[in-house]
């Protein structure tokens, strides 16, 4: 059976990070992961992940000086020092909390040919720094509906990305909805990459909303990945429909308790 981690960048949002993690806890989750944590004292964070027992799987980079305009300046060319402060700063907040990945968010360089080249250099710098604490880097896919212009766009470009950096503490997320979006033919497509994978994420298509309805057939596909031997956690990564707690009956039908 997967095991689930809650997203708070989308789950129990009128909440505190701090207050969220305990509300995930109640709700049956064994795990957590944010996307920007930094309105937070990390004192604070990690109290709350220590009272709960708790594992902190991953946080994002800022999303750069323009905001969701930039989504990201990993990739961005012109903006290496911008990007490296935002990478230093995510592995120091992640350190503090005890996190174990940081997702390096790309941007949208809108296909400029310079910035892959940038990118490679600076998730080198990146996975250099994050394994000096033990720590993780994954870069996302990211669908073009969501996000035009984003860089990374499938499973593949992302491995080729990796092969060419060549660190073993950088992965692969693999996010469901975005790669059901871009491309499909989901078990096989991460049958063929689970060895690059580092995370997934999951959520209904199209709408984003809880993982019980939609274009793609979750139980299957879990089920696929428990065969492929996946021991690593799933992360809840969507948008309720009503409440969260509302919206957590979905997790019945693997197992896990009703919302406390």
């Amino acid at each position: 059976m997967p095991k689930f981690s809650a997203n708070l960048g989308f789950l129990w949002t009128e909440l505190s990070l701090p207050d969220a993690i305990c509300r995930a806890k109640a709700a049956g989750f064994e795990a957590v992961e944010c996307h920007l944590p930094y309105d937070f004292d990390p004192g604070d964070v990690k109290a709350a992940l220590d009272e709960t027992g708790m594992t902190m799987i991953g946080l994002n980079t800022r999303l750069g000086a323009n905001g969701a305009d930039d989504f990201g300046v990993t990739s961005l060319p012109g903006r290496q020092q911008e990007a490296r402060d935002l990478i230093d700063e995510a592995i120091a907040y992640g350190v503090k909390i005890g996190v174990l990945n940081v997702n390096c968010v790309a941007g949208k360089s809108h296909g400029a040919p310079e910035a892959e080249g940038v990118y490679r250099d600076n998730l080198a710098y990146a996975a250099a720094g994050a394994a000096r604490h033990g720590l993780g880097i994954v870069i996302e896919p990211i669908n073009q509906r969501d996000a035009p212009g984003y860089h990374l766009r499938s499973a593949e470009a992302g491995i080729e990305t990796i092969k060419a950096v060549s660190a073993d503490n950088l992965k692969l997320m693999f996010d469901f909805y975005h790669t059901q979006i871009m491309q499909g033919d989901l078990i096989e497509r991460v049958r063929t990459t689970l060895p690059y994978i580092g995370h997934i994420q999951i959520a209904a298509v199209p709408d984003r909303s809880e993982p019980d309805r939609g274009e793609v057939n979750y139980p299957e596909v879990l089920a696929a990945l428990d065969d492929m031997g996946w021991t690593g956690w799933v992360g809840a990564e969507y948008r309720s429909r009503t409440t969260t707690d509302e919206g957590l009956g979905w997790m019945g039908a693997y197992g896990l308790p009703s919302p406390a």
